[in-house]
């Protein structure tokens, strides 16, 4: 059993990276609770293995004393110095107590503690493998589904994807390639455990880190995501460089490059909006495409405002269930209040005092918007057909983005 231990160790520290000293201390550690429980021995037990030869020796470890009270624990000084006369009181000795047929318990011990340090070091290679994959995208391969999850191989482990974290409406079948954003890794008794996320906000910018070059060297840089997965969602992008623009640059030629990202998330739209310190400007901006034609910032609310748009276009800068302004609202931080250039006309004419806000605040038109880019293609037709919907005050208003992201 020597010979075989000691290459099975060999071997362990050469294919799995386990170092040889690491499972032998806990071999010795368990080969003291084994002779225990099969000898009933006290706590002065040792084990001892020889690295060389892979003889295993169990001690029983004896204090010099004076008087003897206990045999099992302690040895007189007249016996200790019959053994060696160096030997003072207070002294430790090792007498063998190394059982028959201790080989048969020490080759199952042994098993044990050899597979289960196997075992916990391949876990900690998959964690330390996947850890550095957190908050990044992978590609993976669907590998069954239940009422809970979807199941995603990532290679050595599997991934689970829970319904919050799944595209409404998107079919998962077996053997599907998708891409998916590692949004959590535990390193769990039963082993790593990989969580991803195919509706995370991070997974559209790493998307577009992938599919945008400029972005992923930093020449623009995407300074915030609304998203309401699967539906739509809207990207403000910025230009660390004034010859390069930044919507444009997302885009790509003839729409290509965020077309791709679009089909990957099947058909999710995408408005790429340029941010800008100007903050009527860029409300402006996040509410595309809807015209604009002033933002009044609330003086008893720091992040409250109130957005003009002429009476035609009530619908479409509220949306579709009032998304596109719950979008807008999320992406730059405000509460936004829109109203129709009537309303704000009437509201004028019964406050005066307002009408002193309204011509201190930055006033917005279509010329001061930068350009804004959309991959829906029927804007105008939902113009004309939301324009038709009455919509209240109430209705116009959004709450702050903490609250329309629940």
């Amino acid at each position: 059993m020597s010979k075989e231990l000691l290459g099975a160790l060999d071997t362990l520290e050469s294919e799995k990276g386990i170092k040889k000293e690491v499972v032998i201390e806990a071999l010795e550690a368990a080969l003291v609770s084994a002779y225990k429980r099969n000898y009933g021995q006290a706590q002065n037990v040792e084990v001892d293995f020889d690295q060389i030869k892979g003889n295993i020796h169990v001690y029983a470890v004896k204090e010099v004393v004076e008087d003897v009270f206990d045999s099992r624990l302690e040895v007189s000084l007249q016996d200790a110095l019959a053994i060696n006369r160096a030997y003072e009181i207070g002294d430790d000795i090792r007498f063998e107590v190394t059982p028959k047929n201790f080989g048969r318990i020490a080759a199952q011990t042994a098993k044990q503690v050899i597979m289960q340090r196997v075992r916990e070091a391949e876990r900690g290679i998959i964690y330390d493998e996947y850890s550095q994959y957190e908050n990044e995208i992978v590609t993976g391969e669907v590998e069954r589904q239940d009422n809970r999850f979807v199941y995603v191989s990532l290679g050595k482990v599997e991934a689970v994807m829970g319904r919050s974290d799944q595209l409404p409406g998107e079919v998962y079948r077996i053997h599907d390639k998708i891409k998916v954003y590692v949004s959590k890794v535990e390193n769990a008794t039963k082993g790593p455990q990989v969580f991803v996320s195919r509706t995370a906000p991070d997974l559209l910018k790493r998307l577009f880190e992938q599919e945008v070059p400029e972005i992923f060297d930093g020449i623009v840089e995407i300074v915030s995501i609304a998203r309401e997965a699967g539906d739509r969602a809207k990207v403000a992008v910025r230009s660390n460089n004034p010859n390069v623009d930044a919507v444009g640059t997302c885009v790509g030629p003839k729409g290509q490059r965020v077309q791709t990202i679009v089909n990957e998330l099947h058909g999710e739209n995408m408005d790429i909006v340029e941010w800008t310190d100007d903050q009527a400007v860029f409300i402006a901006n996040a509410l595309n495409p809807a015209e604009v034609l002033d933002v009044i910032f609330d003086p008893e609310n720091e992040r409250g405002c109130t957005v003009v748009v002429p009476d035609y276009q009530l619908s479409l800068a509220i949306g579709k269930r009032g998304q596109n302004a719950r979008l807008a609202a999320k992406l730059t931080g405000f509460k936004i209040d829109i109203k129709s250039e009537t309303e704000a006309s009437d509201i004028m004419d019964a406050n005066p005092n307002d009408i002193a806000a309204a011509e201190t605040a930055p006033e917005v038109t279509t010329e001061e918007v930068p350009t804004t880019a959309t991959s829906e293609a029927s804007n105008d037709e939902a113009a004309t057909s939301e324009a038709a919907v009455p919509v209240t005050d109430s209705e116009a208003a959004v709450d702050e983005p903490a609250s329309d992201a629940e």
